[in-house]
């Protein structure tokens, strides 16, 4: 029982990324304070460089098929079904016809590459779903059985918030601002994290010293109340 229990606790905890503690993605000092590395929030990999642009023409090619695929089925009005269906009959037509014609020109036949998925990628893929899948159970059992208030009300608060926001955008358009947002935020914060964070600081402050000003104003008032019952 209390092995079972270790293992529940354990799946609450959400999948982490793995991080890498050296090379460029880690913490630099620059003008004498740490300056943070998003290479390494990222998880300090492949999908970080691909994030932050430091391989361009991924970032390229993913930002033009998803603006793609968002004008094809919310601008022009497509159905996945029936784009699908259209797609793969002009390129089966297309190989059937380039073979036929291929054998009585006696030409070479269509290039066609070996359409399968290598174990290797579809077990990662199932790993990857299996964590996410599990923890998402873990979650809901520790709502269920546990009456984890606490998590809760997290839970009922980020429904909220997605069903609030899926009310002004569908679900294409959302999945295509977060892909957009994705590509933007990151690199921007990377590359000028210096004067960003200068002026966080300065707005930081400048509200601290605004809710000091009104707590004082607020406090005098008061006291003014006071004296005058």
């Amino acid at each position: 029982m209390a092995a079972a229990e270790d293992r529940a606790v354990e799946r609450v905890s959400p999948p982490a990324p793995s991080l890498q503690s050296a090379g460029p993605s880690s913490n630099s000092i620059v003008n004498g304070r740490v300056r943070f590395s998003v290479h390494r929030a990222l998880g300090g990999g492949a999908v970080a460089n691909v994030i932050l642009w430091r391989r361009r023409n991924a970032p390229v090619v993913l930002l033009t098929g998803a603006s793609a695929t968002w004008f094809l089925f919310e601008i022009a009005g497509y159905s996945f079904l029936s784009l699908a269906a259209n797609v793969l009959l002009l390129l089966v037509s297309i190989l059937f016809l380039w073979a036929r014609s291929a054998s009585l020109l006696n030409r070479p036949l269509p290039p066609v590459p070996n359409l399968e998925i290598p174990d290797r990628v579809a077990e990662k893929i199932a790993d990857d779903a299996s964590t996410w899948i599990n923890y998402i159970l873990a979650v809901a059992r520790e709502i269920a059985l546990e009456g984890d208030r606490k998590l809760f009300l997290e839970v009922i608060v980020f429904l909220w918030i997605a069903s609030y926001i899926g009310s002004f955008f569908s679900f294409l358009t959302f999945v295509y601002l977060g892909i957009i947002l994705c590509f933007t935020i990151p690199a921007f914060y990377d590359k000028y994290q210096d004067h960003i964070d200068e002026k966080v600081g300065l707005a930081h402050h400048f509200l601290l010293n605004q809710y000091e000003t009104f707590l004082v104003k607020t406090g005098r008032s008061v006291r003014k109340e006071k004296k005058t019952d």
